[in-house]
């Protein structure tokens, strides 16, 4: 145990700040998720409009991620710290609106800071991983996946001591905003994220394109499923809100624990094989919920979902940085970033629309088919490595 706890002491002192930053969006979007039912009754809409209405989300995150490059560079070290506190007040907007025309304009401001708060962090960790030689990119989305588990399990004792959304989101917003905090650094800027003016800049290929693929399938299945979890318990099986609330939060505490465990795994196991037997066995969890007929047959298909997604995403994160040009490896992150939180957007509203046309059974159904697509793009992506 004296032999680890150095260890141990090192990595969390070197994360400290990106840490903190995945914690606090955990602990947002965890909220959101959970308090997404009574959001919806607040609204008076249907699944399929309450997926309309959150289209607007990713249209402002996508604009926030192409210049976060820029913003970040201006900001030098007070960019994470910024952009975490901004992601935290945006989130108690959503709470505030009864009026459906008024809610994606809240949406919009939640989008944004998460985008650029993403790009930023995830370079910031790959940075640190890189100068000094740590492996911390499954540490940092562990620490998102408790704040998720948290934040949504929060939500359901709230909920079930009838607090309105408003108050809800109100508070964990403050707590968010604590964490943010911690994100402050003597030296937290994070270079090479504005590509040098005398062209000397590597081209950054096709690894970022691969890499954002895998991304957008492990975040377009994991947050659609958070997202959609609640109601589909309490909604398709007839659970209770904070029955509801556990469907997100079992997720996202298997996939924490499970990121702890693969921050050892990922130094002994080749990264092409876990990532695609992390894909397989997330599109069997998500068949497992597909076809649940209690809410516990619901949990126990989340639980094996993300056993399998929790190493997909910090992974492909993981290579983009590894296999990219170091005077390129910031870009690299940030561009696979934007491709991969394209999933992280349009999963929920898509899983919307399936699931107002075709049922929320469906959408789990075409959840496991998209997480199969790791088969096909994880090979690619280790082609571009060998030949680059």
């Amino acid at each position: 145990m004296d032999r680890i706890s150095p260890a141990l002491g090192k990595t969390l002192s070197a994360a400290r700040a990106p840490i903190a930053a995945f914690a606090a969006m955990g602990v947002l979007w965890g909220t959101f998720a959970a308090v997404l039912p009574d959001l919806k009754a607040q609204l008076g809409v249907d699944e399929r409009t309450l997926g309309l209405l959150l289209l607007a989300t990713p249209l402002a995150a996508i604009s926030a991620m192409l210049a976060a490059p820029m913003i970040g560079a201006a900001l030098g070290r007070a960019a994470l710290p910024v952009a975490a506190g901004l992601m935290a007040l945006a989130f108690m907007l959503p709470g505030q609106v009864w009026v459906p025309l008024l809610f994606p304009l809240a949406m919009m401001c939640c989008g944004a800071s998460t985008g650029l708060t993403d790009v930023l962090m995830n370079a910031r960790v790959s940075a640190l991983e890189n100068a000094r030689g740590l492996h911390l990119m499954n540490l940092c989305h562990a620490a998102y996946s408790f704040g998720y588990a948290g934040g949504a399990m929060a939500t359901g004792a709230m909920r079930g001591a009838e607090w309105g959304p408003a108050w809800v989101m109100g508070t964990c917003a403050m707590l968010a905003l604590v964490m943010v905090v911690l994100t402050i650094e003597a030296d937290g800027r994070i270079e090479g994220l504005r590509k040098p003016k005398d062209g000397s800049a590597a081209p950054l290929g096709l690894i970022p394109v691969f890499g954002g693929v895998i991304v957008l399938i492990a975040f377009l299945t994991e947050n659609a499923a958070e997202n959609w979890s609640a109601l589909h318990i309490e909604q398709t099986l007839g659970g209770s809100p904070e029955q509801g609330a556990m469907g997100p939060a079992a997720l996202a505490l298997t996939m924490g624990f499970a990121r702890l465990a693969g921050q050892g795994l990922v130094a002994r196991i080749n990264p092409f094989r876990l990532l695609m037997g992390g894909a397989v066995l997330s599109a069997i969890g998500a068949l497992g919920a597909a076809m649940a007929v209690t809410p516990t047959m619901a949990y126990a298909g989340f639980i094996v979902m993300g056993i399998g997604s929790s190493v997909i995403a910090p992974t492909g994160f993981s290579l983009v940085g590894r296999l990219a040009e170091p005077q390129s490896r910031a870009r690299a992150v940030a561009r696979a970033t934007l491709l991969g939180y394209c999933g992280y957007f349009f999963g929920p509203p898509m899983l919307g629309f399936l699931a107002g046309t075709f049922g929320l059974r469906f959408a789990f159904v075409f959840a496991a088919a998209m997480l199969l697509m790791v088969l096909v793009v994880a090979p690619l992506m280790r082609r571009a490595g060998n030949a680059e």
